[in-house]
């Protein structure tokens, strides 16, 4: 995909490189701190596919909602969310996102458009389309996004809720980031014809299959999605062909995979590499530029961490607060 075909400045792809970086890195600070006992439960981790949630997320505005999943730090970033908050969330702060109560698969940002995030497979579905209904009521400018997994493509649910957007005319955009494996279960074992898109098509819908370790490839096919929803059409379907680097969750043995297959996907399909490599060439990025941007994210999850480990512990007191509506 030609950056200059989308109108994309160099500062603006750099922003995008940043991001990428940024959710990637977050994500394997906090695995270390998980391994020293200061981040909590359970790590499902996004790296390898953070070219999804910057590509979608940049086409979006702030007011849009999304519905998230289990794998949701990646989203939560792209969307905006504060860094700091989400480091003190998975620390069990009480200065985190969600006041320490949501952990690593619960978070939400609703001040900055994510609604909510769940270990619940293919929940987003239903969330989005509901989120999609009150923009068609009340917010008619908003569009929703629901991020889900190849598993979370094969719930019941995803044909309900197309079909109901679709009939509707729901300004939702449902995004698959197909990474080849719900938990361990392959693709091309789960799934007839080995992807999504075409589903689409069932239900009227615009549906699109795109490499989702090119960013700029995800953002394109993002952004005529958006404007298609946004403008009274209906619901589309982008799948986003990506690849997960590490397990499923942290401590999977992944012996359902090869080492090999891993290696090489990190080799040929890393979207940090891809827009580092279209940086170089374009604008000759050069390694001082390239070290300054991983020291500034380095600084920011310096802070981050800092902020969380100095936050206020939750209490059980605390945590039964704040339970109900008022």
């Amino acid at each position: 995909m030609d950056y200059k075909q989308l109108n994309l400045s160099q500062d603006e792809l750099v922003a995008m490189y940043r991001e990428m970086i940024l959710i990637r890195r977050f994500e394997e600070v906090t695995v270390d701190y998980n391994k020293k006992g200061n981040v909590l439960g359970n790590m499902h981790m996004y790296v390898g596919e953070e070219a999804v949630a910057t590509g979608v997320c940049k086409a979006l505005r702030k007011e849009d909602y999304v519905s998230s999943t289990h794998r949701c730090d990646g989203h939560l970033i792209a969307k905006g969310a504060n860094v700091n908050e989400m480091m003190a969330e998975l620390m069990g702060k009480q200065e985190g996102l969600c006041g320490g109560r949501a952990g690593k698969m619960h978070q939400c940002a609703p001040e900055v458009g994510l609604m909510c995030a769940n270990g619940i497979v293919g929940a987003s579905h239903s969330l989005a389309t509901g989120h999609a209904l009150y923009c068609s009521l009340y917010a008619p400018d908003r569009v929703s996004v629901a991020f889900f997994g190849d598993g979370g493509a094969n719930q019941g649910a995803f044909h309900e809720n197309m079909n109901l957007a679709a009939v509707w005319k729901l300004p939702v955009v449902f995004v698959c980031e197909n990474n080849h494996y719900a938990i361990s279960t392959s693709v091309d074992t789960s799934t007839a014809m080995g992807s999504f898109y075409q589903r689409a098509a069932a239900y009227g819908a615009p549906g699109v299959r795109v490499n989702g370790n090119d960013v700029l490839e995800v953002y394109a096919a993002a952004k005529e999605a958006v404007e298609h929803a946004r403008s009274g059409k209906g619901p589309y379907f982008i799948e986003c062909d990506t690849y997960r680097f590490r397990g499923h969750h942290e401590g999977d043995d992944q012996l359902y995979r090869t080492k090999e297959e891993v290696e090489e996907a990190k080799q040929n399909n890393d979207c940090i590499k891809r827009m580092h490599a279209l940086l170089e060439k374009e604008f000759g990025w050069t390694e001082d530029q390239d070290a300054a941007v991983r020291e500034s994210v380095e600084d920011q999850l310096a802070t981050a961490v800092e902020f969380g480990l100095n936050g206020t512990p939750m209490t059980v007191e605390e945590m039964e607060t704040k339970l109900f509506a008022d």
